[in-house]
């Protein structure tokens, strides 16, 4: 994804992170199948140690590498800051899951996962990123402030 100019100096694999939006689409995909929250638990810790630990200790990463090099995916490089706050974004999905799991809202267990495998989605197959389009409009209100 390239908009008008990089917003920080960090650059990121794009074909890691949509290969990695699959994983979790899929595994959002299981916890709606078996109703088992583990696998919201699974996605929760991943998450985490993408954005807050080390991502040695994301398993997800590991997967979405190796998938990559049996896949020979080409890299895609972005902008790293754009796709940090997708992630953000991504770990308050999984949080909602995991809460409205908790409290037995199955309506809202079941619009949280649909919008958030529909954002995933577009990810991964378009390579649009809901959450990097939130970060470019907001950096372009406040450069006009």
């Amino acid at each position: 994804m390239q908009e008008s100019c990089p917003v920080s100096f960090k650059k990121v694999d794009g074909a890691i992170i949509r290969i990695n939006s699959f994983w979790v689409s899929l595994g959002v995909v299981l916890f709606l199948y078996t109703n088992s929250p583990i696998w919201l638990y699974i996605l929760f810790y991943d998450s985490s140690m993408r954005l807050y630990g080390k991502k040695i200790f994301s398993p997800l990463s590991h997967l979405s590498i190796f998938t990559k090099k049996i896949l020979k995916i080409e890299s895609d490089i972005s902008d790293a800051a754009a796709k940090r706050l997708a992630a953000h974004f991504g770990l308050l999905f999984v949080f909602l899951l995991i809460l409205t799991s908790y409290l037995e809202l199955q309506i809202a267990i079941y619009a949280v996962a649909s919008i958030f495998l529909f954002c995933a989605s577009l990810e991964l197959l378009f390579n649009y990123c809901i959450g990097c389009k939130i970060y470019f409009l907001a950096m372009n209100v406040i450069a006009k402030k």
